[in-house]
Formats: C-alpha cells, structure tokens, sequence
C-alpha cells in the first residue's frame, strides 16, 4: 500500500517552490538569501527563548544563551545544513523541578552531563536506531507537534488581570491582535507571489512591526515578555559540589534531558532531509548537539536541542546551508549586546503570525486524508502520537508510538505462521513451514504438531520460514523432546547455519542440504555459549 511521505506533503507547504538545494555555491545571492533567513530565525527566536526559560524557571538571560550557543555550534558542525537549534520547551518542561529543588547551579551541570551522554550517543552511532521509527509516528510527531507550538502562541493573547493574573485579551484589544496576526499571516502567504527576493516571514514581521510603531498601535511587544539585554556570556563553571550525592542527584535528569533532545533532534533531522532532499548525519547532529550542551552548561545557559519550528522557517525562508544558522546565532548575540531596545518593540503579533504559518506548515494534512485508505493500526498509531505528544511530551509520544507500531507487527506476524502438510508413500509426514519463528508466533507453531499421534517420521521443513529469535529456538528444541519422548523420529531440513550451531538437542536431528538458507538470528550470550537446551 502506497503511503504518503513526509516529502509529499513538503512539497505543498507555503513557499514550497523556495524549498530548494542551493545551487553554484556561495554565490552573492546566495548569501544574502542565508543571512536574511538567519536575520528571519533570530527575529522568532528571542521571544521562544525568553519564553522556555520562565517555563524553566530561570532568567530570560539564560535562555537566550542558550538559543546563542547551541544555535551556534550546532550550525557549525550538526548533521544537516538548515536546522536551527536552541532553547526548547520539550526540555523546559523537565527543567523546571530540578530548577526549582536544586537551583540553577544544578541545572548548569546538569546541562553538562547532559551534552557527555549525548556526545556518547553520537560516538556510538546510537543515532542509527532512529530509523527504527516508523512513518506513522513521523506523522503523528509533526501534527502533534504543530498543534504544541499552536497552542504555545496562545500565551501571547493573555494580559494582565484586575488582580494581576493573566487572562485572555476581549473587546478591542484581541481584534487589534487577531487582525495583526492576521496581516502578518496573509503577508507571509501573498510575497513570494510577487517576489522571493525578502524571504517573507521577515517580510510580515517588518512590515507589521514599522506600521505598529510608526502608527503607535498599542499592542503587546517583545519588551511585555522581559528585557533581553544582557553581556556576552562568559565561562561559568556550575557552583555545584561535586559528589556523588550531586551526580545521584542530576544524573536522572540528565538521562531524561539527553533522550529528549537527541530523539527531537533527530526526528526534525529526518524531517529537514525531507524537505531538503539530503540523508544520513544522525550520528553527527548527536555529537553536535552534545557538544553544544557541554559548552552551554559552563557559560550559563540552559541547553537545548533542534527546534522544528524554527528549521521550519529557516528551509522555507531559503536557508539551505550553515551560513543561515551562523548567522541566527550571531544575530541572536547582536540582540542580547546591543539590539535590545529595538528587538523590544517589535510586536508579538507578528511573531505568532509567523508562527501559525508554521503550524500550517509543519502539520501533516495529508494524514487526515489517508486514515481509511491505511491500515487501522496505523491510523491509531498516528492519533496516539499526536494526542501524547500534546498531552505529554515528544519523547514520551515517540516511543509509545514504536512499542504499539513494534507490538502491531509482531502480531500481524504471529498469524502468519503456517503449514502446508504432505504425506510420503514410506508414511512419512512433512510440514512445510511458511511465516516466522518468533516468540509471537510460537503458540501457533506449537499448535500444528501432535507427537502422541503423528507417524513414526515427522520432517519439519524451513525452507519457507525463517528462525528469528531465541524464542524459536528454543520452541524448536522443546519439540524435539516431545517427539524423542514418544519414541519417534524427526528431522528438520532448511535450517540457517546459525541454527545448525545453536541448536542444541535438536542438532542431530537436521539433514544439511546444499540449498540451507543464509541468516543470521537475533539470540542472547546464554545461547550463544550452548547455556540453553529442552529443560532449560
């Protein structure tokens, strides 16, 4: 059954046509396309950053180090020209109880083993097994992930109350908001109709932001979140003891922290290779990434890992290379020492409007569509990751998804197994296998044969199966007791050379032929070293 990819619905996303591979080099247009769409990314980057660190419960400061110094490194040497990295609420949201317990200094160090864990990720080549990730839950990802960065640009409608609680924007002031996101959206739609030269978010946010100023509109704008000014940051070694009792302490947080910001990365890597045509760099994005949260953690920032949202922006604005991240981070820093008081008046409007654009943009529409024409477990699985990664988190969201989508198939696999029964003019009995041995379809295998009453020669043919796992094996030994138990004769034919080899009582009884077929067979060191056998 044909499924949709991730590159189908790519190609209908707004500005598809500038989803491109850079050609001629660095050429002058070139650049100016990298620097805008870096100019673009650090625009929608300050009010993420300060954001993420009130949800971490730390200064905004903090965060925009962070957004500064993973963007950077991760451009200079990440696996995929285009992603933007920096500060995320996927990592916030686990920040802000040791934060809040522990104190900042144990965030910093928690950043730092952090960034290790990650670095031996990458060494490792554990970045692999994110191909173990089925399409489904590449879908359900991206949609549930788009409706998290939707309904985090809610915040932006809320003002301070009587009793100076936040409540939601009415009368005057939430039109004044919705028609300016709404200019801001309708901008960014309408350009790149008329030119490509300005990528077009930037576009919606200057052209909103210059009449908001210049007509004096009273709006909410960067400056309502906090100030952003602040120094170049500076090495910080965390005010930690260290002790084991701190690493007890920081240790599971960090495990947590490096999972999620490997397995975000990664997933918005694959998703960025869609749209960009490019593969592979799993295990480089995850030294990236753990070398920026090192560095991170020892000048004060909070860590981070690849943010979709803002590669979003970055590929559809035109970045293809790592010029528009450098420069991201550089304009980032430019803000913090000196842009401050004109990045502070830029209107929030502007920001969500470009930010609902990549809601638009990230979600899978097509998903909607293929739910009849896929099968049901895939539907479910789809639904299922969009629902807990909203309700709880990516991390947890993926791997729900990879043990349901794992689950499903090995019960699909479990009814395969079968057996076609023939009967020689000796007495003979043959069952010719079809389907996998494994320890789903075990019960059913079992349930073919009845030494008690079969005839005195069983031939077990594996031509058209194969042994998988250890399960098998030992289901396959297990049988060969009952058989000897009755006083009868079996023998097993087609069998791989592993099986010949691991086997244990059941290894005289195989008959080598010329045609054994050639696998290898997923067991553990038990078996390896003869450890198992029928009684064990």
């Amino acid at each position: 059954m044909n499924r949709p990819s991730l590159s189908a619905f790519a190609k209908n996303l707004p500005f598809a046509d500038q989803i491109a591979r850079p050609r001629n080099g660095f050429t002058p247009r070139r650049i100016s396309i990298e620097v805008l769409a870096g100019l673009t990314v650090s625009l929608a980057l300050v009010p993420e950053a300060v954001a993420f660190a009130f949800v971490a419960g730390v200064e905004p400061i903090v965060g925009l180090y962070a957004a500064f110094i993973v963007g950077l490194i991760t451009a200079l040497i990440g696996g995929r020209p285009g992603m933007i990295s920096g500060a995320t609420g996927a990592l916030a949201v686990v920040m802000v109880e040791l934060v809040m317990h522990h104190g900042v200094e144990y965030l910093f160090a928690t950043v730092v083993l952090m960034g290790i864990m990650q670095i031996i990720a990458g060494v490792t080549h554990m970045g692999k097994f994110i191909r173990l990730v089925p399409h489904p839950v590449m879908l359900g990802f991206v949609n549930g992930l788009a409706i998290v960065i939707f309904m985090a640009q809610l915040s932006q409608f809320k003002v301070a109350g009587p009793d100076g609680s936040q409540v939601y924007m009415t009368g005057l002031p939430l039109l004044t908001m919705l028609g300016l996101v709404g200019l801001t959206m309708i901008i960014i739609w309408g350009l790149p109709k008329f030119t490509k030269t300005i990528p077009a978010p930037l576009a919606g946010i200057g052209i909103v932001a210059a009449m908001v100023i210049g007509l004096g509109i009273d709006v909410p704008r960067v400056a309502d979140l906090s100030s952003i000014k602040g120094e170049f940051p500076v090495l910080h070694i965390p005010e930690v003891p260290f002790t084991l009792e701190t690493l007890w302490i920081i240790l599971p947080y960090a495990l947590i922290l490096a999972a999620i910001g490997l397995i975000e990365s990664l997933l918005t890597l694959n998703l960025v290779g869609e749209m960009t045509g490019k593969r592979g760099g799993a295990s480089k994005e995850c030294v990236a990434q753990g070398v920026a949260n090192t560095v991170t953690g020892v000048f004060g920032g909070m860590g981070g890992c690849a943010m979709i949202g803002q590669s979003m922006i970055n590929v559809k604005s035109g970045g293809r290379t790592r010029l528009s991240g450098i420069v991201a981070a550089l304009f980032l820093l430019a803000f913090i020492l000196v842009g401050s008081s004109l990045i502070e008046q830029i209107p929030l409007a502007a920001l969500v409007g470009v930010m609902f654009m990549v809601v638009i943009g990230t979600f899978a529409w097509q998903s909607l569509t293929i739910m009849r024409r896929i099968p049901l477990t895939d539907a479910f699985v789809i639904i299922l990751v969009t629902v807990v990664t909203v309700m709880t988190d990516l991390a947890i969201a993926v791997i729900v998804g990879v043990i349901v989508s794992a689950l499903a198939y090995a019960w699909n696999n479990a009814k395969r197994i079968h057996a076609k029964i023939e009967e020689e003019e000796d007495g003979s009995k043959i069952y010719k296998l079809e389907g996998p041995l494994f320890f789903g379809s075990i019960e059913g295998f079992n349930e073919m044969f009845d030494p008690a009453n079969d005839a005195d020669n069983v031939v077990i043919d594996f031509l058209n199966s194969r042994v998988v796992d250890q399960s098998a094996l030992q289901a396959i030994e297990t049988l060969a007791s009952k058989y000897e138990t009755h006083g009868k004769k079996l023998q097993l034919r087609h069998l791989s050379r592993d099986c010949h080899r691991l086997l244990n009582k059941a290894g005289q009884l195989i008959v080598d032929s010329d045609d054994d077929p050639d696998y290898g067979i997923a067991v553990d060191y038990s078996v390896q070293t003869g450890m198992f056998g029928a009684g064990h």
